[in-house]
């Protein structure tokens, strides 16, 4: 039998609640994201990742709880039980925890790269916290250093999953 479907923007709304936040506010861009065709078929693209569920492996530093702007590098042969999460919002993590693929798909772009769908895997992914209460926060410090440690992987497409 399959779990129901979370409701998550409800769930976000009354676990910040109960952590003495104000109404949690979801951000809103200033206009629609520009439709981008592809360059190049997926078959001769360079794929990277970015998870928002607070990802890090041993010997990596946890996600502290409110407001942790940092990111964390994962090599992308990293063993899936290598994968350890942290989060604001952990009652989301027991489903991550249960199937760490679920949030953090390397096994799936693993295969898909070796199927010959995607041509080539970025050396590294990354992972962040997506529960980061200051917008202010994630547009002058997540934001840049998530694309300075992108930019470096010479992507052709990224994939973001999140939380």
């Amino acid at each position: 039998m399959q779990p129901a479907p979370k409701e998550y923007i409800r769930h976000t709304r009354e676990s910040y609640e109960k952590l003495g936040f104000e109404a949690y506010q979801w951000f809103q861009a200033d206009s629609e994201p520009a439709f981008a065709p592809l360059k190049k078929p997926l078959s001769e693209s360079r794929l990277g990742m970015i998870s928002t569920a607070g990802t890090y492996v041993p010997g990596q530093v946890a996600y502290h709880y409110k407001d942790d702007t940092s990111i964390r590098s994962i090599h992308r042969d990293t063993p899936t039980e290598d994968l350890r999460f942290s989060h604001i919002m952990q009652n989301y993590l027991e489903e991550a925890r249960q199937d760490p693929c679920t949030v953090f798909p390397n096994e799936a772009l693993t295969a898909l790269t070796a199927d010959g769908t995607i041509g080539e895997l970025a050396q590294n992914y990354f992972s962040c916290m997506g529960g980061i209460y200051s917008k202010n926060r994630v547009l002058t410090e997540l934001i840049p250093a998530l694309e300075a440690a992108v930019k470096k992987e010479q992507l052709d497409l990224l994939l973001l999953v999140p939380l």
